[in-house]
């Protein structure tokens, strides 16, 4: 089957509509704002977040069904891409033909409809993972990284505004939850223990290594269990989940054939005034200096891919891999930077690498908008 052009699958008016929407201006929300009005559910404020997303969401939604169309190489033509396209394009056309929320009713209904935009974005990451391969096929070896400088662009903005998205969403959704999580403000953790989410991000990693190799290097975590900020949990788990699974494969690898015990992945929990910072430090050998750049790439990846061609992306879970589309470290330091924090990666080649994941504790910047 051709691969067929928004403008044939979808009507004019829906395309223009798209353009108009696209060109609007994108309001950003800060992770204490969203804490501070989720904090009192009342049918009120739910009225008011479902007025504000439905003004939003299509707004965000446009900007990237327009570059998904306009990629450079050839993208935009990959099968994948045109399934992710059109998905957005659903999505847009969801949320507009939805009429104005006026009551209560209206706003249940509408926030049935953006869950089930949720379901249908789940799959978006395999999917770009797979257009981005058949690309890479397709252009063969003598592409270097950096030739594809502006698909990274492009894909980092694309992620950030996903995270965005889902985080919006999501927030508004589970604060319908009529049996919430002592503590917990939609998907924010008032009082979230780094070290707890920590210790059990990385024993998720450890039991994938173990099932994996048979084995696993022990993992020592240092910090104060009872120091607490307000952040989302399940963030800081895929990002920690991510770091420590990259530490133990490069020690695990690195040990496997000697006969000495490996030596501990070490994590170190310290808050600032400003950040809270974790470091992930191991002896797994380091990266080459001239490696370094490629590793926040979305074009890069050491291991082998679990994706294959045959893979249907509409059947494929968000089951973890102990080494994936190789997207696991950009992906960790959108997430990190999308509330104002960041991460750093530092190596020493023969020795070991150290990860610094930095999060804003104070909560008050605003979303990067892409």
């Amino acid at each position: 089957m051709a691969a067929k052009k928004a403008s044939e699958s979808f009507s004019k008016a829906l395309i223009e509509e798209v353009q108009r929407w696209g060109g609007m201006k994108q309001t950003g929300v800060s992770l204490r704002y969203m804490m501070d009005f989720g904090s009192k559910p009342t049918a009120k404020n739910l009225l008011i977040s479902s007025q504000f997303l439905h003004k939003e969401l299509p707004i965000r939604i446009a900007r990237r069904a327009i570059e998904l169309e306009n990629l450079p190489y050839g993208l935009s033509e990959k099968p994948a891409v045109l399934k992710v396209r059109d998905w957005y394009l659903d999505s847009f056309r969801d949320l507009r033909s939805f009429p104005e929320i006026k009551d209560s009713n209206d706003e249940l209904s509408f926030t049935q409809m953006i869950k089930m935009i949720k379901v249908r974005h789940n799959n978006v990451v395999p999917a770009m993972a797979m257009g981005i391969q058949q690309l890479k096929k397709d252009l063969g070896p003598k592409v270097e990284p950096g030739e594809l400088d502006e698909i990274h662009q492009f894909l980092d903005r694309f992620y950030m505004s996903r995270i965005g998205i889902r985080m919006l969403i999501g927030q508004h959704v589970a604060l319908h939850d009529p049996d919430p999580q002592p503590g917990c403000v939609g998907h924010i953790h008032c009082k979230m223990s780094p070290m707890k989410v920590a210790e059990s991000a990385s024993e998720d990693a450890r039991s994938i290594c173990l099932r994996e190799y048979g084995s696993a290097p022990d993992i020592i975590t240092f910090g104060d269990p009872n120091f607490t900020f307000p952040y989302v949990p399940s963030h800081l788990h895929l990002m920690v989940f991510e770091l420590v699974k990259n530490s133990l494969r490069a020690v695990q690898e690195r040990f496997m054939n000697l006969d000495k015990y490996p030596p501990p992945i070490r994590i170190i929990v310290a808050d600032g005034i400003e950040d809270v910072t974790i470091k992930i430090s191991d002896e797994g050998g380091g990266i080459r200096r001239s490696g370094l750049p490629k590793i926040f790439t979305y074009l890069y990846s050491t291991a082998k891919n679990p994706l294959d061609e045959h893979t249907n992306i509409e059947g494929t879970t968000d089951g973890a891999t102990m080494a994936g589309y190789g997207y696991g470290l950009p992906i960790s330091r959108l997430y990190a930077r999308y509330f104002g924090g960041d991460l750093q990666i530092i190596s020493m080649e023969g020795y070991g690498t150290d990860a610094y994941l930095h999060l804003s504790r104070l909560g008050d910047s605003q979303e990067p908008l892409p």
